[in-house]
């Protein structure tokens, strides 16, 4: 069993006033890349960042053209930056796209800038520069993951890289900066949480490290999701959500992702549907499809959860898991494929399509029941 984690975790409540004492303890760092989004500037995270830094002496570049589901003809815009400005670290901040550029950078600057020699089952294990992740939303998990989804602009197909290179060297983890999160991302990140979550303790390649840790992510989110959205101020159910998600960061990111997730990448890819929302609307159906393949693991993901009685039989947990997901859906808000507004014709004709890239994915292979075809045709239309 083989483990990759970032080499700093500095967890807790005004965590990005270490960013200094980090990067020195990573190597005496000088000058980061700070890689983001416009959103970012306007919240002020970034003006609070530049001032620790600036306080340190340190000097810094910014790029803040990230953008939601980010290209690879983004990643060349950053690389031409942090070449010019001499950078020698990159730091993301921000939601996953943020994070998800940064490390690309990072990696595509110090190797190949074609995209598709990152493409699986390619893995990426040769240094780039030195990531500082900071992530201000409890979801993605991409601050301790080793892969980072780009899309290729000429075809606009997600493609997912991989390898140590891409996991962060560092990463703060501060719930304070989820607290602007609008409470719509804050109930998607979190179901995103939960489906990292359940596919990584289902996975064929889960192990006993990965166990352990989307069991724990699971304890956390389970009670915790309907808190934060009753009351999205919550802070105490934010701290544990932020936690859940960097748990099921290190869950799925040492066990792979399954069904869900190459299900779902294509809806973003095609129609930009945030990823989380997209997860949370195919997460109950792939679960019904696949919970007769591993009823001992998700009758354990809803006793972690606290949907079903550590006393219940099995069978009777993998349903109250299944039924528990549907009201989810509902409960939460989360739309249909029709009511979040994808025209049918359109849905129809790109059906091939998306299970081609589902299934170019490789994800489907580590689900429980790996599915045809035509059963990846039937879920997406339960989903619609």
């Amino acid at each position: 069993m083989r483990v990759c984690i970032p080499r700093f975790l500095q967890i807790g409540k005004g965590g990005m006033d270490s960013v200094p004492e980090l990067l020195a303890a990573i190597g005496g760092l000088k000058k980061p890349l700070i890689v983001t989004d416009k959103n970012m500037i306007a919240l002020g995270y970034v003006d609070r960042l530049i001032s620790i830094l600036q306080a340190s002496g340190i000097s810094f570049e910014i790029f803040d053209e990230v953008v939601p589901d980010p290209t690879d003809t983004v990643i060349f815009s950053g690389i031409n930056v942090l070449v010019s400005a001499k950078c020698d670290c990159v730091i993301g901040i921000g939601g996953g796209s943020p994070l998800d550029t940064a490390k690309a950078i990072a990696v595509m600057s110090q190797g190949s800038t074609d995209l598709e020699n990152y493409r699986p089952p390619a893995i990426s294990n040769a240094p780039g520069l030195p990531i500082l992740a900071i992530p201000t939303t409890a979801g993605t998990g991409s601050e301790v993951t080793h892969h980072t989804v780009i899309i290729r602009s000429s075809t606009q197909e997600k493609i997912s890289c991989r390898g140590e290179a891409f996991m962060p060297t560092a990463a703060v983890i501060d719930y304070e900066l989820t607290l602007s999160m609008p409470k719509r991302l804050s109930i998607d990140n979190a179901i995103d949480t939960m489906t990292h979550g359940i596919e990584a303790y289902v996975s064929k390649k889960a192990s006993l490290f990965s166990d352990r840790m989307a069991l724990d992510c699971l304890r956390l989110v389970g009670p915790n999701l309907p808190r934060i959205y009753k009351d999205p101020e919550d802070e105490k159910a934010r701290e544990l959500l932020m936690f859940a998600a960097t748990l099921g960061g290190l869950a799925f990111t040492n066990a792979s992702i399954c069904l869900v997730h190459a299900m779902s990448r294509p809806l973003g890819a095609l129609f930009h549907i945030p990823h989380g929302l997209s997860n949370a609307m195919l997460l109950p159906q792939v679960t019904e499809f696949s919970v007769q393949s591993a009823p001992d693991r998700y009758a354990d993901c809803a006793k972690a959860m606290g949907i079903a009685s550590t006393l219940d039989p099995n069978s009777v947990a993998c349903k109250k898991l299944v039924q528990a997901l549907y009201v989810y859906q509902e409960n939460f808000e989360v739309p249909s494929l029709s009511a979040y507004g994808l025209e049918r014709e359109i849905f129809e004709k790109s059906m091939g399509a998306m299970i081609d890239d589902a299934i170019r994915s490789g994800a489907p292979k580590n689900n429980p029941k790996e599915p045809s075809q035509e059963e990846m045709r039937e879920i997406y239309e339960k989903a619609w």
